[in-house]
């Protein structure tokens, strides 16, 4: 019986052991409020998949011009805080690239997407998904521009 009684109690304190939640020890609260950032240092998101549109330009002077807006758009978006990542697929897919949208709903991202000319031209389409990630996603674009040689 006292077996099974200290059983019971060793199984019982790990139980707890394992059930208490950890919390890091570089815990930032200013940060992580700033980020929008909940107990586990996420947050929503809207994930939007790029996909080849209808209307694929065959001119090579219209798809530049189009491509340049689009790149343009993407900065515009980035820089007013409502882009946290962007990025082409390096294959030639139906499947063209991503964003992910410093927004809750889908309804916000569908608006931000009708501002993409890229969207209104019909060379691409979107497909939206609420999506939970890391918070400091929004640490993205701060520090982006300190790494490329290049402007994009």
């Amino acid at each position: 019986m006292q077996r099974l009684f200290i059983m019971i109690l060793v199984l019982s304190i790990t139980t707890v052991g394992f059930t208490q939640e950890k919390s890091t020890s570089n815990f930032d609260a200013t940060l992580a409020k700033e980020m929008g950032a909940d107990a586990y240092g996420m947050r929503k998101y809207v994930m939007a998949f790029l996909k080849k549109g209808p209307n694929r330009t065959q001119d090579k002077e219209k798809a530049a011009a189009l491509q340049a807006a689009h790149m343009q758009n993407i900065g515009r978006l980035a820089e007013a805080g409502k882009l946290a990542i962007a990025g082409p697929f390096l294959d030639d897919g139906e499947l063209r690239g991503i964003y992910i949208f410093n927004v809750e709903t889908i309804a916000e991202a569908k608006k931000l997407t009708q501002s993409d000319p890229a969207i209104k031209a019909g060379s691409l389409v979107m497909e939206l998904h609420p999506w939970y990630g890391s918070a400091a996603l929004g640490l993205v674009n701060k520090y982006h521009d300190k790494i490329s040689k290049v402007k994009m």
